[in-house]
């Protein structure tokens, strides 16, 4: 969990959550937090530990995705010397670590049956056994976990405990997706290229231009805000021009002409060359050409206005891509009249 990170943003959705976990926070109760991939369910699990009566105790985290279901029940509560292969000496679980504070069990839904079932007593007595110890052990925790299923849906379908899930809800918290956090996206943006340009060392931020902000924007953000930042601070490493706005983002990392050529890659080429061939206007029929000078640069200023459009009219980035250095292009632009 990154305790360096914070809540940016100024959408009512967003404050409403926000100020809903703080409330939640004074009472000593479980908290599901529920939200997509990337929406920020570790910070709200730190700000319902932070603003708790517990805050001076620790606040251990549990990825239940992380761990095999052969060790999932061992992690939580512990193990006796001898219990199973490998187990050479006794170890406290994480209900044990959190005595006093917060457990936080990230991807609550990947717990098998029988973690589930021992989850339950945990919670409904206060006690833990650690596998191969018929000693309860007594623990004062206070639980929230954090899940993208939908848990009443897993109940029905027999996946989940249906007793476990009335226990854990007593407060529900659904994060909402940055895609409905309206105006929230320039405003992270502008956080995170930021604080990147001045891990890079620059004397200040120039900003996206309008198109670039534009295109952010735009986007629909499936990986939420831990997308976005990704996809911000690879800009801004990437720009190579600290005095001029950043207009060049890249949304796909994985986009390339030489990606593997997997089922889906196979196609990514076709779709290029059909870009590519509807932007630029194919070369005449040499019989009807009068003046070769003037139809080879007519071509060659076609090729230049897609690439310049293909790349969002960056002069390096489209330079690269056409094999041509930057002082190359610059002339093909002042010779054709691009230059704005």
């Amino acid at each position: 969990m990154e305790r360096t990170s914070s809540f940016i943003g100024e959408s009512s959705v967003f404050l409403d959550t926000v100020e809903r976990a703080s409330r939640a926070a004074a009472l000593d109760r479980p908290v599901l937090v529920i939200g997509e991939r990337g929406t920020g369910k570790e910070l709200i699990a730190e700000r319902l530990h932070r603003l708790s009566q517990r805050w001076s105790g620790p606040l251990v985290t549990l990825n239940c995705a992380a761990l095999p279901e052969t060790l999932i029940e061992a992690e939580l509560f512990g193990h006796e010397a001898g219990a199973f292969t490998g187990a050479t000496k006794a170890r406290p679980g994480r209900f044990e670590e959190a005595h006093g504070g917060t457990l936080f069990l990230d991807e609550l839904a990947t717990l098998s049956s029988g973690a589930q079932e021992r989850l339950l007593r945990a919670v409904e007595y206060g006690e833990v056994n650690r596998i191969g110890s018929n000693r309860a052990i007594r623990v004062d925790v206070r639980i929230v976990a954090a899940t993208n299923e939908h848990l009443p849906a897993l109940c029905e379908a027999g996946r989940f405990r249906a007793d476990l899930l009335d226990r854990l809800s007593f407060e529900v918290i659904t994060l909402p997706p940055l895609r409905a956090r309206t105006g929230d996206v320039p405003v992270l943006a502008e956080h995170f290229a930021r604080r990147m340009a001045a891990e890079l060392g620059w004397t200040h931020w120039p900003g996206f231009t309008d198109a670039g902000m534009a295109a952010l924007v735009a986007h629909p953000w499936p990986g939420n805000v831990r997308e976005l930042r990704n996809v911000v601070e690879r800009a801004v490493y990437r720009w190579d021009d600290p005095e001029r706005a950043v207009d060049a983002i890249q949304f796909d990392p994985f986009a390339s002409p030489w990606a593997p050529m997997g089922r889906e890659a196979c196609s990514i080429p076709k779709v290029q060359k059909e870009v590519a061939t509807a932007a630029v206007a194919p070369a005449p029929p040499v019989e009807v050409v009068a003046d070769l000078r003037g139809a080879v640069d007519g071509y060659e200023k076609a090729i230049i206005e897609a690439a310049m459009a293909q790349h969002r009219f960056n002069q390096r980035a489209t330079a690269k891509a056409l094999g041509l250095s930057y002082d190359q292009l610059r002339h093909c632009l002042k010779r054709h009249a691009l230059l704005g």
